[in-house]
């Protein structure tokens, strides 16, 4: 509605809307892919430099004479925005004030001091409109008509919002519920979930797996809910992980997208359940870790940390933004990448000398496990050897059918760690990963000299102390 007040933004999402629909129809080559990039950052950088007390800052040595010469080259020698940045520039990395926003946001605070994170239009048509031609498809897979139960991590994440523009953009209904919430809770969603038909739900893993075992322990199926399709967001999430969840639910499960608060939409799941990058928005990079150093060759399969830089006039654009978050890419034909985000830079362990990333350790876990609600991994060294206790609580009837000591195995096997494994309840630490990190939800470092701060913060939230 508010587009017939504002005619110019209209004209802009028809725009950005013809470009990305040619995009997903694989109308647009590689090579006027990066054409199109290279001539779209030479912008941003000129925008920023000109409204961001920041970027005028930080990229005080780029002259306008540099930003119109500019190739790849010279942008990979660009300066890294970093988390810190973030944190210290606050407002000041903004390009736009915020009376030019539509809506304002923040990162929790959990790990840090929050930082702001608002949004103007541009920001949402850019990046809603990949989210509604993608999510088209996998809505279309289940059925021509849903009613979508939004649930983010929290009531004032962007999660809300996003989703009610895209279903609404497809014809859908949304409701707005929010478990964790004191005015909701975890009955009142599952009732509603009933009473209204919902048929399908985006919510965190951790959200997924608290209303599974809320109806579980009523002695209720979550299958007989008729949930169609689940899309989860927001943590490190296994393709095993998500197999767990649709066994239980009975319903197609997906990974639907990767983002964050400050960094919005890097990338979108498509009709294979594939996370592939949004590249007519953002400039993708992967770097070593410890040196900063660009990973290549771009056609080989990467690892690295991701660097992103925003394509797009939004509130707040990010150049060569540090992520934190670890990832393995392989660039396709047309110039996309497809990713798997392995863990943050951060959540890499060091078991019995040898480097683990997040997305492994649970991999191993989970690749012969059946029924699997939830799971928390204690690390400690006995007698000079690292070992793993793992703690797992699995659905009733599923419980037979589980060889313990073989998914034992395998674990030892692939990690190069003795695993023990029980069965037993986990408490609420699991469910905060969405707002600390997978490492600080799902394991426990007990060795000596391990840092445990960020468990300490996660377990404030979950008892609500935070």
């Amino acid at each position: 509605m508010y587009a017939l007040f504002k005619p110019e933004l209209l004209e802009l999402a028809r725009e950005v809307h013809q470009q990305h629909a040619l995009f997903e129809s694989d109308g647009i080559s590689a090579e006027a892919l990066a054409d199109m990039q290279l001539e779209r950052l030479k912008k941003i950088l000129g925008y920023v430099k000109a409204h961001s007390p920041f970027y005028r800052d930080t990229l005080s040595a780029l002259s306008d004479g540099g930003i119109e010469a500019l190739d790849w080259n010279a942008f990979r020698k660009l300066p890294f925005t970093t988390k810190n940045d973030l944190r210290e520039a606050g407002h000041n990395m903004a390009a736009a004030p915020l009376m030019k926003a539509w809506v304002y946001y923040e990162t929790t605070g959990t790990t840090g001091s929050s930082t702001p994170c608002p949004r103007n239009e541009h920001d949402s048509i850019f990046n809603n409109t990949p989210l509604i031609l993608r999510y088209g498809d996998l809505f279309r897979a289940h059925g021509e008509n849903h009613i979508v139960g939004v649930m983010g991590p929290t009531e004032l994440h962007s999660t809300g919002d996003t989703f009610e523009d895209v279903c609404r953009s497809l014809g859908h209904t949304v409701v707005k519920m929010w478990p964790r919430s004191p005015v909701v809770g975890l009955h009142r969603a599952v009732t509603l979930i009933g009473e209204l038909k919902i048929t399908a739900l985006v919510c965190t893993p951790a959200v997924a797996i608290s209303l599974a075992r809320h109806l579980l322990k009523k002695g209720e199926n979550p299958s007989a809910l008729g949930i169609k399709l689940i899309f989860t967001l927001g943590e490190l999430t296994t393709p095993a992980l998500l197999r767990n969840i649709g066994d239980v639910w009975g319903s197609a499960v997906y990974n639907c997208m990767y983002a964050s608060q400050e960094s919005s939409i890097l990338a979108v799941s498509d009709a294979d359940g594939t996370l592939a990058t949004v590249p007519l928005n953002i400039v993708y990079e992967l770097v070593n870790p410890l040196t900063g150093l660009v990973v290549g060759p771009e056609n080989a399969r990467m690892t690295g940390e991701l660097v992103i830089t925003h394509l797009y006039q939004g509130q707040k654009p990010l150049i060569r933004y540090r992520t934190g978050d670890m990832v393995r890419a392989q660039v396709m034909d047309k110039g996309h990448w497809q990713i798997i985000p392995i863990g943050r830079v951060r959540d890499t362990l060091i078991i019995n000398g040898r480097n683990h990333c997040a997305y492994d350790i649970e991999a191993a876990l989970f690749e012969h496990l059946k029924g699997c609600l939830d799971y928390h991994i204690q690390v400690e060294t006995v007698a000079g050897v690292d070992q793993l206790r793992v703690t797992l609580e699995l659905e009733q009837n599923t419980a037979a059918h589980n060889d313990l000591d073989f998914v034992a195995g395998s674990m030892e096997a692939r990690l190069g760690a003795p695993a023990h494994i029980s069965v037993g309840s986990t408490d609420a630490v699991t469910g905060t990963a969405a707002m600390v990190s997978w490492k600080a939800a799902r394991l426990h470092d007990m060795r000596n000299g391990s840092d445990n701060q960020e468990r300490e913060t996660a377990l404030k939230i979950a008892t609500g102390r935070a």
